[in-house]
């Protein structure tokens, strides 16, 4: 039944709200019509009356009928604008109660809307004291973090200063080692002369008693012991690579770096394919053995640690990374340049890289803490670099500007320049660390005795051409024969005591201009990559 009194009441409150305010109008209105219809009445009595009477009375009667009938008429004119009034006071009424019910409806929704924005409010304001309650532990955080770093700076300080004394007793150690050996070595020499001094004498002496008593000798026997007499000093020149004993496509694309492995008979490459390959090739042939991926762009640069343990590219997605040959994992990304990287190579150590790139700048990377611990600015784009192993703080590197700059760890700008005639491809540093080769862009290579700081050979030949700005050339492990690849892809060596003619030409193997070559430790065989996705393997076969 709520819905029946629901009904009710809005009746009633309709009735309430349109009867009440015209209550007065009706009264008013009802007096009016009872009195017309009095004045009509009594209108009728008079007519007939006027009809009864006399003719004297008739003009008296026909003056109050004209009254009245005025009379009439303003009552009837009134009540039409009355009923006028009412009208429009009855759509006035419909447009306020449409006008009301709309506002009312707009009430509603904002108050919805006060409400809903009320617990916005309470819950942005929760939020905001999380935030400071988080804010201010991180500010307790951050300060104890100031703290440590802090002692931690104090103590590195410490420790820093602890290493350099360590390396100048370290550098004054070798200083009188060398020293010493130089002074062991004079006087073996000195031994060995008075030793080939006496055997000369003493072959001397036999060959005239020879001479003189030719009894039962032959000339077999005679020559057997003048060969046998002399053969350790004159030794037969070793065996150059001369045949191409495995060839392979290493990547999908153009290869821009070779290395062997400092241990075992392994190559590694790099190519624009964004990867660096492990190659087996102590069976005959070429086995790959792993692919090291992660670099987001082509690889420029592979250099293996001196155990084989590590191996570092340069990237030209700007970055260096580092992984471990045996598991083959990426264990460190060197970031920090901006613009391609073009070498990367250990200093002497494992646990440092110093990598070279185009935008002007040498960095130095400690692996221990993962960040860059110096950077050296170069202002000329570098395009290789090699580190001294046996002093540890000297760098040199190749650079666009046709220099190579010698760099002390220990100081900001370089100590010596050297300038050649052509923008610098690459460098290799002989065992000794005495002499360092060079490949220029004029088609040469230039020898440098680091003795001197002077350009000492320059190796050229008919044919030979740099084919691009990051050839590499290197020395054998006697440093006394040095290699490079060509243009028209052949790969040229040279005898470092002859300069102006290769020793030999390796050709018919690479249809595309050699990139890099790289010559193994302790055998002949050289290993070289060009720009078609080749790599072969030569040996002295």
């Amino acid at each position: 039944m709520d819905w029946k009194a629901n009904i009710r009441q809005q009746l009633e409150s309709r009735n309430s709200r349109e009867t009440t305010s015209f209550q007065n109008l009706i009264t008013f209105y009802n007096k009016i019509y009872d009195s017309s219809l009095l004045l009509r009445a009594q209108n009728i009595q008079l007519e007939s009356q006027i009809i009864r009477g006399n003719t004297g009375g008739d003009y008296v009667y026909s003056e109050k009928i004209s009254a009245l009938e005025q009379k009439l008429l303003l009552q009837q004119e009134e009540l039409t604008e009355l009923h006028r009034r009412r009208g429009e006071n009855a759509q006035m009424i419909i447009d306020l109660n449409a006008k009301l019910q709309l506002t009312e409806q707009t009430l509603t929704s904002k108050n919805n809307s006060l409400n809903e924005n009320v617990k916005l409010v309470a819950s942005l304001r929760a939020e905001i004291s999380l935030y400071q309650k988080n804010n201010s532990e991180l500010k307790q955080l951050n300060q104890v973090l100031k703290d440590e770093h802090q002692a931690l700076q104090l103590a590195f300080t410490k420790l820093e200063e602890k290493l350099r004394t360590l390396q100048d007793e370290n550098r004054e150690l070798v200083v009188r080692l060398m020293t010493y050996k130089s002074k062991d070595a004079e006087k073996l020499n000195e031994e060995n002369d008075h030793l080939v001094r006496a055997r000369n004498a003493i072959m001397q002496n036999e060959l005239k008693e020879a001479a003189n008593d030719m009894r039962g000798v032959t000339a077999e026997c005679l020559t057997t012991a003048v060969s046998n007499s002399i053969g350790p000093i004159m030794a037969s020149p070793c065996a150059m690579p001369s045949k191409a004993t495995i060839r392979f496509d290493a990547h999908d694309g153009v290869v821009s770096a070779v290395k062997w492995s400092p241990v075992d008979r392994m190559v590694a490459t790099g190519g624009e394919d964004r990867k660096v390959k492990l190659w087996d090739v102590s069976k005959g042939v070429a086995e790959c053995k792993g692919m090291l991926i992660g670099s987001n762009a082509g690889v420029m640069s592979v250099e293996f640690d001196s155990t084989g343990g590590q191996l570092v590219a340069a990237s030209n997605d700007l970055a260096s990374r580092v992984w471990t040959v045996n598991d083959q994992r990426l264990r460190h990304t060197l970031t920090g340049h901006c613009a391609k990287v073009m070498a990367a190579k250990f200093m002497g150590e494992p646990n440092k890289v110093v990598t070279g790139s185009h935008d002007r700048t040498l960095k130095i990377y400690d692996l221990r803490i993962r960040a860059c611990v110096e950077t050296k600015f170069a202002m000329s784009s570098c395009n290789d670099l090699v580190t001294s192993e046996t002093v540890g703080t000297t760098i040199m590197s190749g650079h666009f500007d046709k220099r190579i700059r010698f760099w002390d760890t220990r100081t900001e700008k370089p100590h010596t320049e050297i300038e050649v005639q052509g923008r610098v491809t690459s460098l290799d540093l002989s065992r000794d660390c005495n002499y360092l080769l060079s490949c220029v862009r004029d088609d040469t290579l230039r020898l440098v005795d680091l003795r001197t700081n002077k350009i000492i050979n320059t190796f050229e030949a008919d044919g030979f051409k740099v084919g691009c700005d990051w050839t590499r050339a290197v020395f054998n492990l006697e440093y006394d024969h040095v290699a490079v690849g060509s243009s028209e892809g052949s790969v040229f060596i040279w005898a470092v005591a002859n300069p102006e003619k290769p020793l030999v030409v390796l050709k018919n193997e690479h249809s595309a201009p050699v990139t890099a070559v790289s010559w193994h430790q302790f055998t002949n065989n050289v290993a070289s990559v060009d720009r078609s996705r080749r790599a072969v393997v030569w040996a002295d076969v």
